[in-house]
């Protein structure tokens, strides 16, 4: 049953109950290896589950156009306290719905329509809202993208700096979707400041290993952040976007009234319980944990032949090129996911498939870390991982069923929050 329960909507609506808990129960039966998800605790499940989301909250702590807030302005206070103290930052905003609308409100803040933008190509692992053409970044600004390089699958930073200083572009996005080598921020910061432009990072996939010592933080060298707060970080669905003094202003009257009415309070109360839990000790050894599980994957992967893009991967995230494999990473995923192993199916750089039917598959480690799996568990996760997907590309569904049972069997002894076996 779902943890914590969900009697009420038992009662009043057993058909959404019913595809709550089955999905509470995949949760629990799976290898999950999206990177961009995870699993939260239960404090931060109950946070999102209560009364704070009755109340309308427009504007910010103590300036507020609804009355009613003694409460909700001291929990939007600890939240923001928090991740000023967790990130070592002047300031943060904690009201974004989520991370597209942080990038948006950046956009809105430090640029006009029509203005040069710059950020990573979607293809080369970057995001939509870095100035993918089929997102609003790139409808209604002028985007430049730059990639990595063919050879390393990294960055070329020498291309970066050629690129701003021919675009002289308003604003430069320092990260991506699918990175999976660390993000040189002081390189950034330098090019940026000879363009004349702002460095947001957008950290939304390595916050939590930033905030865990993972991961060098960009604090001091990009002027305004932009994160998620799930992902690594480990909480709820929404945002949070970070700056120094200088570029506080502009952000807060962007986000609001600039795009978005009242904040989510429960939201932002879960924001504020994770925020408290990233800053434990226990959370800095999750963090590194995060990171050895991801390279011993790799190279249990590697021993077995399969290309990682840029060989390897210094985070939470692997990026793997299954052309040597003789299958697309669509049907790869969709075999996995049977098997009990979940991914996505991605884009690799200079992939020569179409979008929708790539050559990759991304993975990352965040949420098996959560539940407690270690390096010594990656031999195993990878060879499983081999057996799928050299079914897949024979087309035999055989051996699927029994890894997908051994997976189960596995992660009884590692319980995921928000399930629990016990009715």
């Amino acid at each position: 049953m779902h943890q914590p329960p969900i009697p009420q909507i038992e009662a009043t609506d057993p058909e959404i109950a019913g595809l709550i808990n089955g999905e509470a129960r995949r949760q629990s039966e799976k290898m999950r290896l999206i990177p961009s998800e995870n699993y939260v605790s239960l404090a931060v499940l109950e946070a999102c589950g209560t009364v704070l989301t009755n109340k309308y909250s427009e504007g910010y702590p103590g300036r507020r156009y609804y009355e009613g807030q003694q409460f909700i302005d001291p929990i939007e206070t600890i939240a923001i306290e928090r991740a000023q103290a967790l990130f070592g930052v002047d300031h943060a905003n904690v009201q974004p719905y989520s991370g597209s609308p942080a990038n948006l409100a950046v956009y809105l803040a430090f640029a006009q329509p029509g203005d040069t933008i710059m950020g990573m190509a979607l293809p080369m692992g970057g995001h939509l809202t870095h100035g993918a053409a089929v997102s609003v970044a790139g409808r209604w600004f002028r985007p430049v993208q730059y990639g990595v390089r063919r050879d390393t699958g990294r960055i070329d930073f020498d291309e970066v700096r050629d690129l701003a200083l021919r675009e002289r572009p308003k604003v430069i996005f320092a990260g991506g979707t699918a990175v999976p080598r660390t993000i040189d921020f002081p390189a950034f910061a330098e090019i940026a400041a000879e363009a004349g432009a702002v460095l947001v990072a957008d950290i939304a996939h390595i916050a939590g290993l930033i905030a865990g010592g993972a991961h060098p933080s960009p604090v001091g060298y990009a002027p305004v952040i932009t994160t998620t707060t799930h992902k690594t970080l480990r909480g709820p669905r929404g945002a949070m976007i970070m700056t120094d003094a200088e570029h506080a202003s502009p952000i807060d009257k962007a986000v609001f009234p600039g795009l978005q009415g009242g904040p989510h309070n429960h939201t932002t109360a879960a924001i504020a319980v994770a925020l408290h839990e990233a800053a434990a000790p226990s959370f800095r050894a999750y963090a590194a944990q995060v990171v050895a599980n991801a390279a011993a994957l790799a190279a249990a992967l590697q021993e077995r032949g399969y290309d990682l893009v840029s060989g390897g991967t210094d985070n939470h995230l692997l990026l793997v090129d299954l052309t040597s494999k003789g299958i697309g990473g669509k049907p790869a995923a969709k075999a996995l996911d049977r098997a009990g192993i979940e991914l996505n199916f991605n884009t690799v750089p200079f992939d020569t498939r179409r979008p929708f039917d790539p050559s990759g598959i991304r993975l990352g480690t965040p949420a098996i870390t959560t539940r407690g799996l270690t390096e010594q568990h990656m031999p195993l996760l990878a060879a499983w991982m081999d057996e799928a997907i050299t079914a897949a590309a024979k087309d035999d569904e055989g051996p699927l069923e029994r890894i997908a049972a051994e997976i189960r069997d596995l992660l009884t002894a590692f319980p995921a929050p928000g399930w629990s076996a016990q009715p």
